[in-house]
């Protein structure tokens, strides 16, 4: 409970934070955000190769979608954090979960979806007011 409750408050205050961030280009912020909550997982596992080369591939699928996002369509990057989260919930099938921290599925997840909800909804309104 508390692991999602940090994820909340973490989540919005990353939103909050960058909404005063007038001079910087949003898309690359959340871009670089989705790769290293991607390679966290890397730090995580390397004590297990096995797991560490699962969350080198993944991390590396979520690369793609933070590279495209930057540089192409912001969607890419809504469908990247939503993908991360995804990616927490199954987690445990693929890899180790006493590997990571206590509770780091919940936190993380509660932040891909708040940050992927927010973006939508910010690339949405955005697209519909041209």
């Amino acid at each position: 409970m508390i692991a999602t409750l940090i994820g909340i408050v973490s989540s919005l205050m990353t939103i909050l934070i960058f909404s005063f961030l007038k001079r910087f280009d949003k898309n690359t912020l959340y871009g670089l955000i989705l790769m290293g909550i991607a390679f966290l997982y890397i730090g995580y596992t390397w004590t297990n190769i096995e797991v560490a080369i699962i969350s080198f591939l993944q991390a590396l699928f979520f690369l793609v979608f933070a590279y495209f996002g930057i540089n192409k369509n912001a969607y890419f990057l809504v469908a990247g954090y939503f993908l991360h989260g995804i990616w927490d919930l199954v987690y445990p099938f693929f890899g180790s979960p006493d590997l990571l921290p206590p509770d780091y599925d919940y936190f993380c997840l509660t932040y891909d979806f708040i940050v992927a909800i927010y973006l939508f909804i910010i690339n949405y309104k955005k697209s519909h007011n041209q």
